[in-house]
This record gives structure tokens, sequence and C-alpha cells, in this order.
């Protein structure tokens, strides 16, 4: 293999050509960083923050990739992923994730040693996840909390303490995740009944699209909670009804449980994400 088809495949490895994952997992920090900033971050930590989002984002790719190479192998979506058709080896997997994680670790160094804490256990639930669905029936909660731990690590590096805001922050996006990683996991549902694996889709079964409508229902509860202890103004609400209009959006598409709908209401949620955001820029800067 030449070193051009070698960096290709790395590059897949670590999903450049899908950054859906990468925003999934930046817009809860950036949530994060601006409520615990009073909309004002120090540029050095939003930067440090953003660079260590797309870095913990592509070594969970890697091992997850690493995790799932006897599976892939049997799931058409998959198949052609770089460990498993063979285009790296497994060992190169985790040596990339390994060096990623060390890349993340490092930047993060300016930052105060209770981010740094918490920092390790970020790095340990990013990389136990993939394994959670051999055992665990809602593998997608410990992916929220994986996507997730930006949120805490956000308020610690900003005010060196964690409010009762984060956690609820955080519990919200626990559950944002399982709503989107539902629909995500509902598009592989028969490979992933056959090959044994567990995911949310299987273990909600037939009541998988009330568990999603449950799921975002608390994230907005969460949200609308977190605005007021944060005293944001009614702006925020802007944002807030746009993001609620993206999941019911979802919740018709889902309801039709075909793989492509299914599919294209994950991928959506980059906007809700996005809407959320917006309502808290502007909870922040308008009164």
């Amino acid at each position: 293999m030449s070193l051009n088809d070698r960096l290709t495949s790395y590059a897949y490895l670590i999903r450049l050509d899908k950054p859906i994952g990468t925003l999934l997992l930046l817009w809860p920090t950036l949530w994060a960083l601006w409520l615990a900033s009073s909309g004002m971050p120090d540029p050095q930590i939003l930067l440090i923050f953003v660079a260590g989002t797309f870095l913990m984002r592509s070594a969970g790719c890697a091992i997850n990739d690493y995790a799932d190479r006897n599976f892939d192998l049997h799931v058409q979506r998959t198949q052609g992923r770089p460990v498993t058709s063979g285009k790296i080896s497994g060992k190169e997997a985790v040596l990339i994730a390994a060096f990623l994680a060390l890349i993340a670790f490092a930047i993060i160094q300016p930052l105060n040693d209770y981010t740094k804490k918490l920092s390790v256990f970020a790095l340990a639930v990013a990389f136990i996840y993939p394994f959670t669905k051999r055992f665990f029936a809602i593998p997608q909660a410990i992916l929220g909390i994986a996507f997730g731990f930006g949120i805490p690590m956000a308020y610690a590096a900003i005010l060196n303490m964690i409010p009762l805001e984060a956690w609820i922050l955080f519990v919200g996006n626990i559950f944002w995740a399982i709503a989107y990683d539902t629909a995500y996991a509902m598009v592989d549902r028969e490979d992933d009944l056959r090959l044994g694996l567990r995911t949310s889709a299987i273990t909600f079964g037939q009541y998988d699209v009330l568990a999603i409508a449950i799921s975002y229902a608390i994230l907005f509860i969460s949200q609308i909670w977190v605005a007021q202890l944060a005293n944001l103004s009614n702006y925020f609400l802007v944002g807030w009804f746009i993001a609620l209009a993206c999941a019911i959006y979802h919740l018709k598409l889902i309801s039709t449980r075909k793989r492509d709908e299914c599919f294209a209401a994950f991928r959506h949620n980059n906007w809700l994400g996005g809407f959320l955001f917006l309502g808290i820029v502007l909870g922040l800067s308008l009164n």
C-alpha cells in the first residue's frame, strides 16, 4: 500500500469524511463554555476544547473500529471500514487512538488540575464505550456520558468547580445521545440482532419511537431548567423552539422505521444541537 493510500485509510478510520460525530460532541461543549463564561469564553480555552473535541472523537472512532472489527464484517454499511477490510491492522488502529489521546492530553496542559483529572475519566469512558455493546442494554447512555464529558470539563476549566447547572446540562445531553443514537441504531437493528449485539433500538423494541420522544423531552426540560439557573433572557427560547421543531421532525422521520429516514433523523441532530447553542448565545447576549 502506498503512503497516500495508507493516509487515506487513516482519514477514513478517524471519520474525517463524516464530521457529524465531531459536531455532536462539540455542541454540548460549546453550550457549557458559553454558560460557564457568561458568553465570553477565553479564546485559548475555546481553542483547546475545540481541538480536544476533534482529537477525542477521532480517537474514539479508531478504538471503536478496533472493537467492532469482527462485527463490522457482517454489516453491509460497515464492511468497507479500514480495519474490517484489512487496509490497516487492528494494532495500527489502537496505536492511532493512543497517539491522538496523548495529543489531546498534551494540549490541555495549560488548564487547571481539576480539568486534567476529569480528562482521565473522559478518556476511560470513551475507550470503554465500544465494548459495552456486548453486554449493556442501552450502550447509548454510555455514549452520552462520553459525548457530554466536555460539559463538566468546560465548567471546571473556567470556574474550577462544577455547579448544579452543569450536571443538569450533562444529564440532558445523555438523553439527547440516547435519542439520536437510538435513531442511528434503528438503521442497523436487523444486523445487530443477528450478531447478538446490544443497542437501545433492540432494548426499546416496539417502544423505540416513544423512548426517543421521552429522551428528547428530558433534553428540552433540562435546557429550560439550565436557562433559568443561568438567568438567560427569553431570547433563549428562539433557539429552543427551533430545536424543538427539529425534534418533532425527527420523530416524524423515525416513526416510519425505515433505514434512510432513521439515518436522516440521526444526521439532522447536528442542527438541533446548533439551534440550542444559538438559544444560549442569544439568552446571554440579549437582555
